[in-house]
């Protein structure tokens, strides 16, 4: 079992102000799929490129199984940590399979699932297309595919479905979750609908700062989510196989 954690992490704006990230402490493990949410500029994607190794905080430490992620060899938090950017440009203009086959070779015997990648991911018709050939729906698949492939036991993603139609992203958030089940899995999300529908869990995050943290249908139902993006949601109760959900929908506030 994986245990992603953050304990008070801290990381500043350039004009040394005020922070981006302010005592940020957070710990993630498999078995539910995490969403963070916030308005824009909460810290969502700083948090989650501190999660992943590729920001450094000025203050505080990540761990992985108790380990500081940043005496982890290079090698091992690339197998060990998959990370989803909102956008990828490769340096040059690779064909899908060969993007799928550079996330591959982040873990041993990972080649051996690029075809089922592409497959899965409904590539295989698109596996020597160039990226710049690419609408940015089949950019987002290709980026899922070469992160799952590896298979690691962590997986960060950034607003991964916001270039997908809606019924590649309601498949991505399925998938998300059944992969949540045996792995630690972390999201950024700004369709607060579906962060509530999906998500088991959701850390709200304001100026830099963890305000909530809860199941979803918890932090749906709080008037602190109402309060962070100042808006009147109004709550709707639906139930679907015996499964109750909330939608929300925006108000004057």
């Amino acid at each position: 079992m994986s245990v992603l954690a953050a304990d008070n992490l801290v990381v500043g704006r350039d004009d040394a102000r005020t922070c981006i990230l302010d005592g940020v402490s957070f710990r993630a493990e498999p078995g539910r799929l995490v969403g963070l949410i916030g308005p824009n500029g909460a810290g969502k994607s700083t948090l989650l490129r501190c999660l992943a190794g590729l920001a450094a905080p000025e203050a505080g430490t990540v761990t992985l199984d108790g380990r500081p992620l940043a005496a982890l060899p290079a090698a091992e938090r690339g197998r060990r940590i998959g990370y989803l950017p909102q956008s990828f440009h490769p340096a040059w203009d690779y064909t899908v399979r060969a993007v799928v086959e550079l996330g591959a070779s982040r873990a041993p015997g990972a080649a051996l699932r690029v075809p089922a990648a592409l497959e899965a991911n409904g590539l295989a018709d698109l596996a020597e297309r160039p990226w710049s050939r690419l609408s940015g729906g089949e950019r987002a698949r290709a980026l899922l595919a070469a992160v799952l492939v590896a298979e690691p036991p962590v997986l960060l993603a950034d607003e991964p479905g916001a270039s997908l139609d809606v019924g590649h992203r309601v498949d991505l958030l399925r998938r998300l979750t059944l992969y949540a089940r045996t792995r630690t899995v972390i999201v950024v999300l700004h369709d607060l609908e579906r962060a509530v529908r999906d998500c088991d869990r959701l850390v709200l995050l304001d100026r830099g700062r963890i305000v909530l943290d809860g199941t979803a249908n918890a932090v749906a139902l709080s008037p602190v989510l109402d309060a962070t993006f100042g808006i009147a949601f109004h709550r709707v109760s639906t139930r679907a196989s015996d499964v109750s959900t909330l939608s929300l929908r925006s108000g004057s506030s």
